[in-house]
């Protein structure tokens, strides 16, 4: 009896499971046949050619932005290269439906099928859609004709630069889009969740190296040419530029210079050879870091601060090696003055000693005063020390005796100079830090 039951059960568990698959497929059929019927219907008689309201009101296009990631930037260039989603809805009259769902959700083959506004972006220079593995679309229609129409896209765009202040220097670069057949009377662009949040910047989505992305301006504007006016969003992503890497790259060494070509003050003015290399090493040096720091940035036909910094640099550096050039000629000038007073001194004490011996002995013959007198000469260099080896006969290599001690110039240098640097450094720093470049470049946006 109790095996009897158990099949019995068995079998009706089987027989309601058989009927309820059945009723879900058959209910999937008939909902997909619904889709279906649904995109038929809208499709039949629509003209992808003509825009929404064609011949009547003005299409809205509501747009915004998601920054996937932005970066890099080039100085160089004058551009940056941003990836994004670029977002757009509308409402597309001839596609309202009704049916069991409220939203349909198609793929990117629905998009050549109806309209979609014309979009281009119009200070990029390269513009990438992509397609791996298939075209990176997001396509979907509403109950009352609304679309939602999403992509991917990188975008390679200029961003002008004034580079005055660089390296403290801040930047709008611009991102300009908008329809391009269509005119200001006919599609009109706007910011779908406001001027404000339109564009999203995660934090996590930056890749920069040398900038920081401090925020960004959203604005609409008319642009005006021979075919009529177009509305034009415009978005301005403020760029502030990290000073960390020309601090360690140019701005440091460039100091350590200037202290390295002082140190020669403290030389001993009769090392003309030390003070020499010194001097022109630290010149060529100079003109080394120069030429580097040069090559990061365009060819730019005015002087940025970092130019400055270096031409006051360089011209200590120079200013080292003439404060030299002047001690060494002063030391010149002082030896030769003395070789001259000795001369003199030398040649009045001869002419002294040789008239008194001819006074005293008249009756001797020449050549015994001749004796005297060398006698004399002799007494009076051994009194004072033996010649200099200039002076020397016999010496094949004349030179020009040099002054020991410390020139005077030497020690107003050792004062002047570093305290003229560190007040440079001061006022230098002082005028480019405590300027808001964000802010200039602020009111070249709202003068745009």
């Amino acid at each position: 009896m109790l095996p009897r039951m158990a099949i019995l059960i068995l079998t009706c568990v089987t027989f309601f499971c058989w009927i309820t698959l059945g009723s879900v497929r058959g209910s999937e059929k008939i909902y997909s046949d619904n889709i279906t019927l649904i995109l038929d219907r809208l499709l039949d008689g629509y003209d992808n050619r003509l825009r929404p309201g064609s011949g009547g009101g003005v299409t809205e296009v509501k747009t915004d932005i998601f920054v996937t990631s932005f970066g890099p930037v080039s100085d160089v260039e004058m551009e940056y290269t941003m990836d994004m989603f670029f977002r757009q809805m509308w409402v597309d009259e001839r596609l309202k439906f009704e049916g069991p769902s409220e939203i349909l959700r198609l793929n990117n083959r629905m998009v050549d099928k109806i309209w979609t506004p014309d979009s281009f972006f119009r200070n990029s220079k390269k513009s990438i859609s992509h397609n791996m593995t298939t075209p990176n679309k997001l396509f979907r229609i509403m109950q009352n004709g609304t679309v939602f129409y999403t992509m991917r896209l990188t975008i390679t765009s200029e961003c002008p630069m004034k580079l005055m202040n660089f390296p403290m220097d801040g930047h709008a670069c611009p991102l300009k889009f908008g329809s391009y057949a269509y005119t200001s009377s006919e599609i009109i662009f706007t910011w779908r969740k406001g001027p404000i949040a339109s564009v999203d910047c995660p934090k996590e989505s930056m890749s920069l190296l040398q900038y920081d992305l401090v925020g960004q301006t959203l604005s609409t504007e008319i642009f005006k040419s021979n075919t009529g006016h177009y509305s034009v969003m415009v978005v301005h992503f403020h760029l502030q530029r990290k000073l960390g890497y020309y601090l360690i790259q140019t701005y440091i060494p460039l100091i350590m210079v200037v202290v390295l070509s002082q140190v020669s003050f403290w030389i001993n003015k009769e090392s003309v050879p030390a003070r020499t290399v010194a001097g022109i090493t630290t010149v060529l040096t100079m003109t080394t870091l120069s030429i580097s720091a040069r090559e990061s940035l365009p060819k730019v036909a005015y002087a940025t601060a970092m130019d400055w910094f270096i031409a006051v640099c360089f011209a200590f550096v120079a200013s080292a090696l003439v404060e030299f050039a002047a001690v060494n000629y002063l030391a010149t000038l002082q030896a030769n003055r003395r070789k001259k007073q000795k001369a003199r001194q030398d040649k009045l004490e001869v002419l002294a000693t040789g008239s008194d011996d001819d006074n005293a002995s008249s009756a001797s013959s020449p050549q015994d005063g001749l004796k005297r007198r060398n006698h004399s000469v002799c007494r009076s260099e051994a009194e004072e020390g033996p010649l200099p080896i200039f002076l020397q006969q016999g010496s094949a290599f004349p030179q020009i005796p040099q002054l020991a001690g410390t020139s005077p110039i030497d020690k107003y240098s050792r004062i002047l100079f570093p305290l003229a640097f560190a007040l440079f450094n001061l006022v230098y720093w002082f005028m480019y830090l405590a300027y808001d470049n964000m802010e200039s470049a602020r009111d070249v946006v709202l003068k745009n």
